[in-house]
């Protein structure tokens, strides 16, 4: 005789959706995010940011995921629906895009992160699971949730939190837990100026990545209750998870037990990548000969919307005028044609014209460098015409007069800064 009961899941991802939040404009990153919000920014050659979290649930086994967006959100969307289509709603899988559109009142967009789920709670409700994993859109890492969904489970915490672990004078920037030996969560604080360390180890500090695993049946009746509170800023990590950290019910994951890594990486990776001087640096950090981010990880791939292109090709061989690239990474549908290329990294499309030279340059997509130039430590936005024998890179106060420079010296280029530059200069 057979059991007619329906076999349990043997994965605690078979239960379980991802809710990303991907509303944000990521202003820190300043121009770059002008068109697109800060999930939608392009990283390591030809993925966007989101991949990361996306892949992350895919390859733990998460086939139920949200995205709610929000801050121009179009080629967010765009990305999801090129890249993200491969879901089957025969087989259970959905992957559903929730813009803010006032599903609830005519007045009332996402009002902070916790009510863009709030929002939601129908949507969630059809997909019918035990658990909730809350995700940013917007770090770099890889990771496998499954680790973290089993911790939540056999702890019986009201929320798991993932945390990094941080040198504790680095931790004042970062909202940071304090535990006990077991990892239950005893305090929140939010950038303390004194970050609690970590027990047992004095000199690190346990900080937020912004990811947090619910059981749904109670995150869906705490924010029907913030919904109703009018002090309430309705978001997770100013009010709902200190709720819960109050309560006794919160308990820290550290990323170390999750994180994936390959022969090739020595620590866990985990970048947010929200400032100018950070976003060049963990791009150039790529084209080291080992780095710490392994994106040639076959077995924990990162998905992602991959235009068909021809092969990238060096062209001139020429004294003072060969084609080539030293440490770098080149995409497809790129030409270098008789110029220099240094530890740079080029998305697709890049065409570098004759006689110039790019050294720690990260060049988003259909970028045209003209005849001459001389870039260093610059980020290009997509699309950007570069002029024949502009020099940036060697005088910081000529770059700030034309272009946003950090304080890290990285100089960001975009074709509204050239064409004024253009227009006051009669060019």
């Amino acid at each position: 005789m057979t059991d007619s009961k329906p076999r349990k899941p043997t994965r605690l991802a078979d239960q379980a959706m991802a809710f990303v939040l991907a509303g944000g404009r990521g202003s820190r990153l300043e121009e770059l995010t002008d068109r697109r919000a800060k999930p939608a920014v392009h990283f390591g050659g030809n993925s966007r940011i989101i991949d990361f979290p996306l892949s992350n649930a895919y390859n733990s086994g998460i086939r139920k995921m949200a995205i709610a967006t929000q801050y121009k959100a179009h080629s967010l969307i765009r990305h999801m629906q090129r890249g993200w289509s491969f879901f089957r709603a025969e087989r259970g899988e959905y992957l559903d895009i929730l813009p803010a559109s006032q599903r609830v009142a005519e007045n009332k967009w996402y009002l902070g992160t916790a009510d863009a789920v709030t929002q939601n709670i129908d949507i969630v409700d059809d997909y019918d699971v035990e658990y909730v994993i809350i995700l940013a859109g917007d770090h770099v890492y890889k990771m496998d949730y499954e680790i973290m969904l089993r911790q939540h489970a056999e702890t019986g915490a009201d929320v798991t939190i993932g945390c990094i672990e941080v040198p504790r004078h680095e931790a004042s920037a970062f909202g940071v837990m304090a535990t006990d030996a077991s990892g239950k969560i005893t305090d929140f604080l939010e950038k303390p100026k004194d970050p609690p360390s970590i027990p047992g180890d004095p000199s690190q500090a346990l900080a937020s990545m912004g990811i947090y695993v619910f059981k749904w049946s109670l995150l869906r009746s705490l924010l029907l209750a913030d919904a109703e509170d009018d002090t309430s800023g309705h978001d997770f990590g100013h009010d709902i998870i200190p709720q819960i950290v109050s309560a006794g019910g919160a308990y820290a994951h550290r990323f170390s037990d999750s994180c994936v890594m390959t022969g090739l990486e020595t620590r866990p990776y985990w970048r947010d990548v929200g400032t100018i001087d950070a976003f060049w640096r963990a791009n150039v950090d790529l084209t080291e000969f080992v780095p710490a981010l392994d994106v040639y990880d076959n077995e924990w791939a990162i998905w992602t919307y991959s235009e068909q292109s021809p092969p990238a090709k060096f062209i001139h061989d020429d004294v003072g005028r060969r084609g080539q690239a030293i440490q770098s990474l080149i995409s497809g549908n790129c030409i270098i044609s008789g110029s220099d290329v240094h530890n740079s990294l080029l998305f697709t499309g890049n065409r570098v014209h004759s006689f110039s030279e790019l050294n720690e340059v990260v060049s988003l997509p259909y970028v045209d460098v003209g005849r001459g130039a001389r870039l260093s430590r610059a980020v290009i936005d997509s699309r950007v015409q570069i002029p024949e024998r502009l020099i940036v890179g060697e005088d910081p106060e000529e770059d700030s007069r034309w272009f946003r420079r950090t304080a890290g010296g990285v100089t960001l280029i975009t074709q509204a800064m050239l064409d004024r530059r253009a227009a006051t200069l009669g060019l």
